[in-house]
């Protein structure tokens, strides 16, 4: 009979202030940053709802679980992946849960996972990038300081991976790494086997997703035909599971905030070890262990085209980087590590990695269906509004950015900063929205050659993009180049100005490395 490897992911996101117009943005200072972005008010009060109905019982019921197995002459174990914001939260608003997890890991039977500190995409910034690495190091260090442990197992935000992913992980020392069971990568191979990442000696376990989301999302559906589920149930089918180990790797919250204490989710947890303990063959095992006791037989390769996750149907990155509200929030975060840096800012370098956070790209997902159901259910404002918030933070943030470097070089940062929806260039044709907006000169740069020649057409006739590059941008010395601009045909028109604004783009980059 195969290994439990039982995993939890431990995660509360700073939640954005989503009520802060323009002119409150305005008045911000580098010195009140992150928390002047916050809504530190409510991120109280969800965070200690969760540790009551949560945290504190869920942790509870472990400790007397490991205690009680021991008695038996038995071993209860368990992994936790705890993000630093979460231990951020836990410090300050209910420093018992994380004494509980102390006695936890001081047991001996509690494996805690590596991951990002802020929770982030960073993974995801290309090799030009070195945020990666100092978030996985700022994690290591939180880790060792509070419970004087180094994780040697790693957990990547969401599970995203593909083989950079890996190569990082591989490179920074980890023997290990969690990832989703995703088909389309296993193809037709099982789930519950080791495997090796290619061109790393990184061994890969892969989440069995079917058996996990049994409990993280179907436990309290009725119509499902496997409900109730009982801890006997649920036992007999991980007895009757073919494989080495069975990885099952859910959200902690599941306990007590997704599936509420009325539903009977702590009794599941409760009764689970005891009634794993009666199937003969099975027992509960660490990551590490896991790792250890097998071997890996085959390779799993991932391209960065094809990054999995375990998020939503598609186990892909759509579910923070589906949409363009996404992707310009997105790349506006990832543009901006050199000059943030630059800044020497303790409070602008911390504002910009809590806007980092992974849940705020998350709360602009728009698609419907049950991925959909599932992100409004996490949600606590509209798509729209998020954006708005966090495109007026990243905005101000780079102004502030700008104002710390100073020079020219801050200037070069100001001009290709983004600016929110409010003052997007929107494109328009025949009196009508096509569609089609930027946020930055970047945008603009990628933006031309996709509108539509008889919306460029317009709005050089009226002067609006040389307008909005004057007096919204703020770059008057390409706003005189726009202005100059003659072209006979549509197409050399958009020809002449993609080459103005690259030109410049490319300037003002040269300006910030200088």
């Amino acid at each position: 009979m195969p290994s439990v490897c039982l995993s939890f992911e431990v995660h509360q996101p700073y939640r954005l202030n989503t009520r802060l117009s323009s002119e409150d943005i305005s008045k911000i200072r580098a010195g009140d940053l992150p928390e002047a972005f916050l809504d530190n008010t409510f991120n109280r009060e969800v965070f200690l709802r969760v540790a009551r109905k949560c945290y504190l019982p869920a942790n509870e019921i472990i400790l007397r679980a490991i205690e009680e197995a021991k008695s038996w002459g038995r071993e209860f174990k368990v992994n936790f992946s705890m993000s630093g914001v979460f231990l951020e939260q836990a410090e300050k608003w209910a420093p018992e849960v994380i004494d509980q997890f102390r006695m936890m890991v001081e047991s001996g039977n509690v494996e805690i996972l590596e991951q990002t500190y802020y929770h982030s995409l960073a993974s995801l910034y290309g090799g030009d990038s070195g945020e990666f690495r100092e978030q996985v190091a700022m994690h290591r260090e939180a880790i060792r300081s509070l419970f004087g442990y180094e994780p040697m197992v790693f957990e990547n935000t969401e599970l995203l991976y593909n083989n950079s992913v890996a190569k990082a992980v591989w490179e920074m020392g980890y023997k290990g790494i969690i990832i989703e069971g995703v088909e389309r990568v296993l193809q037709g191979r099982s789930p519950n086997r080791l495997y090796l990442a290619t061109g790393t000696g990184l061994k890969v376990m892969t989440r069995n997703y079917r058996l996990s989301d049994d409990i993280a999302f179907r436990f309290s559906e009725k119509s499902w035909p496997g409900y109730p589920l009982t801890a006997e149930k649920y036992a007999a089918w991980l007895a009757s599971t073919p494989g080495d180990y069975i990885l099952i790797f859910i959200d902690y919250e599941t306990f007590g905030e997704h599936h509420w204490p009325e539903s009977g989710i702590h009794d599941f947890l409760r009764h689970l070890p005891r009634e794993v303990f009666k199937h003969e063959g099975l027992s509960f095992n660490t990551a590490s262990e896991v790792l250890e006791k097998f071997e890996a037989l085959d390779i799993i390769s991932v391209g960065e085209l094809e990054t999995i996750s375990w998020a939503d149907v598609e186990k892909s990155t759509d579910a923070w980087l589906g949409n363009d509200m996404q992707m310009t929030c997105f790349n506006a975060l990832k543009r901006m590590e050199a000059a943030v840096k630059r800044a020497g800012s303790h409070n602008i370098l911390r504002a910009w990695r809590t806007l980092q956070i992974s849940d705020h790209l998350y709360y602009m997902y728009t698609k419907r269906g049950p991925s959909g159901v599932v992100h409004a259910y996490f949600g606590y404002t509209d798509q729209m509004n998020m954006y708005y918030a966090m495109l007026r933070a990243l905005s101000h943030l780079q102004l502030l950015v700008s104002e710390a470097i100073g020079g020219s070089e801050g200037e070069a940062v100001r001009l290709l900063r983004p600016v929110p929806p409010d003052r997007a260039f929107h494109y328009h044709e025949d009196g009508r929205y096509i569609g089609l907006s930027a946020h930055s000169l970047y945008e603009l740069l990628q933006t031309i050659p996709l509108a539509t020649r008889g919306s460029i057409l317009f709005h050089m006739a009226c002067r609006h993009l040389e307008r909005w590059v004057r007096w919204t941008i703020g770059d008057r010395e390409l706003a005189d180049r726009i202005r100059e601009v003659e072209a006979d045909t549509s197409q050399e028109l958009v020809e002449k100005l993609t080459k103005i604004v690259q030109e410049r783009v490319t300037e003002l980059e040269s300006r910030m490395k200088s």
